[in-house]
């Protein structure tokens, strides 16, 4: 058998329901930035890598299946 409580309107605190409080936030998914060619030669060549344009390419192949699967 349940114990049941009987109290006052008064002391029942109302708070108003927001719906983001249980859900997950879905702009972490839009907000990511497509990888340009460009961008990765500029950071090759900041961190002293030699490239070709093939592994340029396959790098960005390989960037954007890592984000779009995080």
């Amino acid at each position: 058998m349940k114990n049941i409580e009987v109290v006052k309107s008064c002391e029942v605190e109302v708070k108003p329901f927001v719906l983001s409080d249980f859900t997950h936030p879905e702009n972490t998914r839009n907000s990511q930035k497509e990888i340009s060619k460009k961008a990765l030669k500029r950071l090759a060549k900041k961190a002293g890598l030699t490239h070709t344009d093939d592994q340029i390419h396959f790098a960005k192949k390989i960037i954007a299946a890592y984000l779009e699967q995080r």
